[in-house]
């Protein structure tokens, strides 16, 4: 398989069950950097053996700092940053290869990731959406603490075509790095709003959570996923719900009760 002229960049920490998945579907790369948070199980032999250079880098409460480690240790210019519980399709793989073979001016191209819930694609209510990440390292920044993007000058183009995202394979799994997630994002919330009054800490408790179990299940017709849908529009509005949970106990002696 001809080599591309692409770096592409994982996020790894403990991945020993998806990391291997993940590299064997980029192996066409010429360049692939996993970035690891100091993993204590076999992340880091598993990347070595199959051709990748690991970076280690301790986690700063940001994944941006995570994005931007890879970029700055990147071999190319045109960085694709994934996760170790991506699968990088064919197709995509081939739509890589024309845009980078174009060089039309773009900085930054968008493509959509598919998830799966417990095995199954999400093809109504999942988040089967576009994300920024394939970027030219000269241009771009990553910024965000969870949610992370790039931060860019220049114009936006768009792959059509998927990765395939399959980020647990339990609830229980699920539960305990949504547990992780929502502590950082209470955290951001709190330096980037302060202490917001107790109308505002119930709009985001209910309100919020509400509007993202009714996008998902009635909006984008989630329903018709069955009863994997039903559970993932709970869960979803669930992390959210943990959030501003978290917000409040950070903030909870300093507004009205």
């Amino acid at each position: 398989m001809q080599k591309i002229n692409v770096t592409v960049a994982v996020i790894a920490k403990n991945e020993e069950k998806n990391i291997s998945r993940c590299l064997e579907s980029v192996k066409w790369a010429d360049d692939i950097v996993v970035v690891d948070g100091f993993s204590t199980d076999r992340t880091v032999e598993i990347a070595k053996s199959m051709g990748a250079r690991v970076i280690q880098h301790r986690f700063t409460g940001s994944f941006a700092d995570d994005r931007n480690a890879a970029n700055d240790n990147a071999k190319y210019d045109w960085v694709l940053h994934i996760d170790a519980d991506d699968v990088v399709t064919d197709d995509f793989r081939m739509k890589l290869a024309e845009v980078i073979a174009r060089n039309d001016g773009v900085v930054v191209y968008k493509f959509r990731r598919r998830n799966f819930f417990l095995g199954h694609s999400m093809d109504f209510g999942g988040f089967h959406h576009y994300i920024p990440n394939l970027v030219n390292r000269r241009y771009a920044r990553y910024e965000g603490a969870v949610h992370e993007t790039p931060i860019y000058k220049g114009n936006v183009g768009k792959i059509d075509a998927d990765i395939d995202h399959h980020p647990f394979d339990t609830i229980e799994q699920f539960v305990s790095r949504q547990n992780r997630y929502s502590t950082i994002a209470a955290q951001k919330l709190l330096e980037k709003e302060g202490v917001l009054a107790t109308k505002a800490i119930k709009k985001g408790l209910i309100g919020k959570s509400l509007k993202i179990f009714w996008k998902s299940y009635v909006k984008k017709q989630g329903y018709k996923d069955g009863l994997y849908g039903l559970v993932f529009a709970i869960l979803f509005a669930f992390i959210n719900f943990l959030k501003w949970a978290k917000y409040w106990e950070l903030v909870k002696d300093k507004v009205e009760k």
